[in-house]
């Protein structure tokens, strides 16, 4: 979002008021409505920048929540062992498998 001009409320609703038929006039009433616009202006821009700082904040807290969810639940790396050497250990001689069927 841009931000605000310290005059650019004051300059909209003057307008705005004046459309409708009601003229600010230079006087101590119109100083507190710029004043009170200023103040407006300055606390949206405090708002949008911290709102901005916020949500980086938390998009960092999520990346690191991931993954830390994604460490934990990962499956377990086995140690490595060759395909071949465990595929040879779980067979059965052939001598066992004919003594079984007798």
């Amino acid at each position: 979002m841009k931000t605000i001009k310290k005059n650019e409320l004051f300059d909209h609703m003057s307008g705005f008021l004046k459309e409708r038929g009601i003229e600010l006039k230079e006087g101590s009433y119109t100083d507190r409505i710029r004043r009170g616009c200023e103040l407006l202006a300055d606390v949206i821009n405090c708002t949008e920048r911290g709102i901005a700082e916020a949500a980086a904040q938390m998009d960092q807290g999520l990346e690191r929540m991931r993954d830390i969810i994604h460490r934990k639940t990962a499956p377990k790396r086995r140690p490595s062992a060759s395909p071949r050497a465990k595929s040879k250990s779980s067979r059965r001689p052939k001598s066992a498998r004919k003594s079984q069927k007798a």
